[in-house]
């Protein structure tokens, strides 16, 4: 049973419920040891996979449904998200930054990899399946399989960090290979590393990161798409921690953690057999190459995570203010400027959305594709701005972070919160339980295990740090941009020479040059 044969209509996308279900399909998830029977339910995962679902929900719900909807192109007569369905005009890629941002504003920013990030990927397939050459009906069918059931997928791209420095094919006792052709598809092995929130998605794209030594043993040169519940398939998940703040401590102690933990994982693939028609790339060194950067789907997902790290950048600001607030701290011209600064980061990321879809560009099949300029931008700087952000908010709120009772018990305790009260009140007539409220969720956002992770993540997000420079620079060479800037400069130096002036409209300084009238 597919996983969007859970459906009662097929002609729109998953409700919350149907999603849920359709997690409860056997596959070999493991944390702690143990076996996971079913996501929807464990405390590892639970409150992560309900978050999810009212994403679901929200497409269905008259508030919600025509921010985030259009009608699908596949002729199945249904609806679907937005970004599910690639943009034919500048315009719909604006309304797609707006769905992706409306659906991002209902985990506060905080879940990166849900559905619409690799509908970029899905949006692709349909505006280019040309580009998987004997696989292009393939990419056809997968773009109508997603985009009408806003199908749930994630990607496994990244190589376990052994032995990088070598080629692929010398790591083969490691790395996703094919192990043999066999009627009606290939046996693959291997394994993959982050793999974020596999778990709970429906299907993980297997595939090449974009700085890979690839070698030259075409077992390697393969990309497809595989089930979740996929035989020989198996997720082995860091810890959970949504489970630490449901053993150690409350929604008031943890509330991002405990509801917003996407679990990042090794996928392991022992003996796994793939179709032919989940197949997109076979043996084909310079389709693996080329996907990244003409594939298209490196042009589309950057304007999802853009906007998803703006969104919460506007959450983290907000929550910023809210605390400087309940310190006292906000009128020292320092601290504002200081604040001022992380609202400026903010605004860049909202002003390169709008350069995306803005600076738009057509590509094959009527799509429109983003700015290449203001993705290689979102790209480059968004590791740098939030370990900044996240430093500005250590030195301004300072020991308001750390200076807090252990937990929600200790408000619970009469003799402790008569303390409480008086000690860690907030300022402006602010009452202790609404102050510790706010500092203990900026905490949970940047100092708890899950805000070390966030930070981990949003800077290794756009892959290599050197990568995604030299992406950058290959890209402004390529479109002619760096041609046109060298021009520029050419042509300033044309304005003189060793002589002076080699334009009319300028004057040579022979009349007032001092040296000239000293030289003996």
């Amino acid at each position: 049973m597919k996983p969007e044969d859970f459906r009662a209509s097929a002609t729109r996308p998953f409700t919350g419920e149907e999603y849920l279900a359709s997690l409860r399909d056997d596959r070999e998830i493991y944390i702690y040891g143990d076996r996971v029977k079913d996501v929807t339910s464990h405390p590892a995962f639970r409150n992560a996979a309900a978050s999810m679902a009212r994403l679901y929900d929200a497409l269905h719900d008259p508030q919600s449904k025509e921010k985030l909807c259009w009608e699908t192109d596949t002729g199945n007569g249904g609806y679907t998200h937005k970004f599910f369905r690639y943009a034919r005009s500048a315009d719909e890629l604006r309304q797609q930054r707006d769905a992706i941002a409306e659906w991002s504003r209902l985990t506060y920013g905080w879940m990166g990899r849900t559905p619409d990030y690799k509908a970029a990927f899905g949006s692709a397939l349909g505006a280019n399946p040309g580009f998987y050459g004997r696989f292009e009906d393939n990419a056809k069918t997968w773009y109508k399989r997603i985009q009408e059931a806003c199908l749930y997928l994630n990607h496994a791209i990244v190589n376990p960090p052994i032995d990088r420095d070598k080629p692929v094919d010398q790591v083969k006792d490691v790395f996703i290979s094919v192990d043999e052709e066999v009627d009606g598809g290939i046996v693959v092995s291997g394994a993959k590393v982050v793999a974020t929130n596999s778990a709970l998605t429906h299907y993980n794209f297997v595939g090449q990161g974009s700085a890979q030594l690839l070698g030259d043993n075409t077992d390697f040169a393969l990309m497809f798409i595989a089930p979740m519940n996929t035989p020989g398939m198996k997720l082995i998940c860091r810890p959970s921690y949504e489970l630490v703040a449901g053993i150690a401590g409350s929604p008031f102690d943890y509330p991002l953690s405990s509801r917003f933990d996407e679990n990042d994982a090794i996928l392991v693939m022992d003996k796994v057999f793939i179709p032919w028609e989940n197949v997109l790339i076979y043996r084909d060194f310079e389709r693996c190459k080329q996907w990244f950067p003409q594939g298209g789907f490196g042009r589309l997902f950057p304007m999802q995570g853009c906007t998803r790290l703006a969104v919460k950048l506007d959450f983290i600001t907000g929550a910023l203010y809210k605390a400087l607030q309940c310190t006292g701290s906000l009128e020292f011209r320092g601290v504002q400027a200081q604040v001022g600064e992380v609202v400026a980061w903010r605004n860049l990321f909202w002003s390169l959305t709008d350069a995306m879809y803005g600076n738009a560009s057509e590509w094959h099949g009527g799509a429109f594709l983003p700015s290449a300029e203001a993705l290689q931008a979102y790209r480059v700087l968004a590791p740098q701005a939030y370990p900044e952000i996240k430093k500005t908010i250590e030195q301004v709120v300072a020991s308001g972070l750390i200076y807090l009772p252990s937990g929600v018990r200790d408000l619970h305790n009469p003799q402790l919160d008569k303390y409480l009260s008086t000690y860690c009140r907030g300022s402006g007539g602010m009452g202790h339980r609404e102050r510790i409220k706010i500092l203990k969720l900026l905490w949970d956002a940047i100092g708890s295990e899950f805000g070390g992770r966030h930070e981990l993540y949003e800077i290794n997000y756009a892959g290599s740090q050197d990568e995604i420079r030299m992406q950058a620079l290959r890209q402004a060479v390529g479109s002619g941009a760096m041609k046109g800037m060298l021009g520029m400069v050419e042509q300033c130096m044309g304005d003189y020479d060793e002589n002076g002036w080699t334009v009319p409209h300028l004057h040579n300084p022979d009349d007032i040059n001092v040296l000239d009238r000293i030289r003996q």
